[in-house]
């Protein structure tokens, strides 16, 4: 039997730590789930001890996936490892995940300690978090910049004291892959009871390596990838976990371990997460991007429509992108709706499905036939309906505007039951709704970072997406609103947004 290589995801803790990346509850919650119908091994849920936000969603996605390890990251001391344990400890398989810098540059600058109290730190720490929970793994900080005689000592240290995982990061995405395939095979030859754990690697992107870094990890040996849905993560980001995913998916010539991960999820997830953040993938982004299977030239058209093998090494289909197969309209049923979601790759509860029929009933009488780009969208929306239902809803509108005259704008909300109207002016009809919006909904000083919009589907009658991302301090949100009105979609991001300041 090939051997199996876990998956573990850090795209609600690393990923998050992106500039522009925070998530809120909810969407962190919807990502899980999305993982969970991936599957993957291990999700990291965040960083318990960061902040009470950081606990509070650790500890409710614990809660509520089952099929799937959680972890909390926590430094190497004792409060650290108490908050991962007390977030993570109602998980039905959890994981505390504790680090420790283990390069020269890091210990003498960071840390200021020698290499005798760093190995004592190692086995004191990781034997106290494994006193607490079964599964614990241990991160070698800056690994590929720590000394290899001195990095054998603390792997040693750390399975001497019950870490049943070893992480290997390249925090700084400095090595290469010849680097890495070394650095794991001095640690298979030279560590006592390495065979009794997992070996995992944790790689940055910073030159464009962390897949290529990550895969001659596994070709040495280690036997746990750690990466993020589109590689987000902080600075250039992390080891893209479906580029991993669809290598050795597409050649297991050169890479007989397998993986669980259900790649028809792929491109649906890909779409969440990018759609939370409110960012696009870009064009030429490997596997998801939008012109990871487009072919413009003449040469590469007549090949692929004789045979798709000529051109492409992976179908569409593979990573869940598939072709219309119905018309969809106002006399759709349930089933039909429900069914094409499922084809999509969209899961939704009971509650979920009878909010989003409603919607597409609405949209019905403004669309003469709905893609499944409209499908889609309505279903990554859901997360920013349901949020809203206990804050500021849009009532009405109306904007008045023109190259000779002063914008203006009139807007209606409800909050709680009860409904207030404000008017204001401003320059251009969008920063005028802005404006009333911002008189209407009490929040702390804050500012318009970016606004952009775009069209969902083809034709006049398209849905408009706009996305919004304000700043409050150190704090950055992003709303999202969708509408075939571009005005209501604006309107519709922007007090999403002020909901969640």
């Amino acid at each position: 039997m090939p051997d199996q290589v876990r998956i573990f995801d850090t795209t609600l803790r690393d990923g998050e730590q992106a500039p522009g990346c925070s998530m809120d509850l909810s969407e962190k919650l919807e990502i899980a789930h999305a993982l969970e119908r991936m599957k993957v091994d291990v999700i990291e849920a965040g960083f318990a001890i960061a902040s009470k936000g950081d606990f509070e969603s650790v500890e409710a996605v614990s809660k509520a996936i089952k099929d799937c390890t959680i972890a909390s990251l926590s430094r190497a001391r004792k409060n650290d490892i108490d908050a991962a344990w007390n977030a993570v400890k109602q998980a039905k398989s959890p994981l505390i995940h504790t680090f420790l810098a283990t390069s020269p540059t890091h210990m003498r600058y960071k840390l200021r300690m020698s290499e005798d109290e760093v190995l004592q730190t190692i086995a004191d720490m990781v034997s106290y978090a494994r006193n607490l929970c079964p599964q614990v793994e241990f991160s070698a900080e800056d690994a590929t910049r720590s000394d290899l005689g001195f990095l054998v000592k603390a792997v040693d240290a750390a399975i001497r004291a019950g870490a049943v995982v070893i992480n290997i990061p390249d925090t700084v995405g400095y090595t290469t892959p010849n680097e890495m395939s070394a650095i794991i095979r001095h640690l298979k030859d030279n560590v006592d009871n390495i065979d009794t754990v997992t070996l995992s690697v944790h790689c940055h992107n910073d030159l464009g390596l962390a897949v290529s870094n990550s895969l001659a990890a596994v070709t040495q040996g280690a036997r746990q990838l750690e990466c993020t849905v589109n590689g987000i993560g902080e600075r250039a980001g992390n080891a893209a976990l479906e580029e991993l995913v669809m290598v050795m998916h597409t050649r297991p010539d050169l890479y007989k371990q397998q993986c669980n991960i259900d790649t028809t999820r792929i491109a649906p997830t890909s779409r969440l997460v990018y759609s939370i953040l409110g960012v696009n993938a870009p064009i030429n982004k490997a596997v998801v991007g939008q012109n990871a299977f487009a072919h413009e030239a003449g040469i590469h058209q007549h090949g692929v429509m004789a045979n798709r093998a000529t051109y492409e090494i992976m179908t569409p289909e593979s990573i869940g992108l598939r072709q219309n197969q119905m018309v969809l309209g106002k006399h759709s049923g349930h089933h039909a709706i429900e069914e094409r979601l499922n084809t999509l790759g969209y899961t939704l509860n009971k509650e979920e499905f009878n909010q989003l029929y409603d919607q597409f009933k609405a949209l019905c009488d403004r669309k003469k036939s709905i893609t499944d780009k409209d499908l889609e969208a309505l279903a990554l929306h859901r997360h920013k309906q349901s949020s809203m239902l206990s804050n500021y809803q849009l009532e009405r509108f109306t904007v008045n505007s023109g190259n000779c005259t002063t914008s203006n704008a009139v807007v209606s909300v409800t909050h709680k039951g009860e409904r207030t109207e404000e008017v204001a002016l401003g320059d251009g009809p969008i920063d005028a709704a802005f404006n009333a919006v911002d008189k209407l909904i009490p929040a702390p000083e804050h500012s318009l970072e970016d606004y952009a919009i775009q069209t969902i589907s083809e034709g006049k009658d398209a849905q408009g997406e706009a996305i919004v991302k304000i700043r409050c301090g150190d704090r950055v949100v992003t709303g999202r609103g969708l509408s075939t009105d571009i005005l209501e979609a604006s309107i519709l991001a922007y007090i999403n947004g002020m909901n969640k300041l």
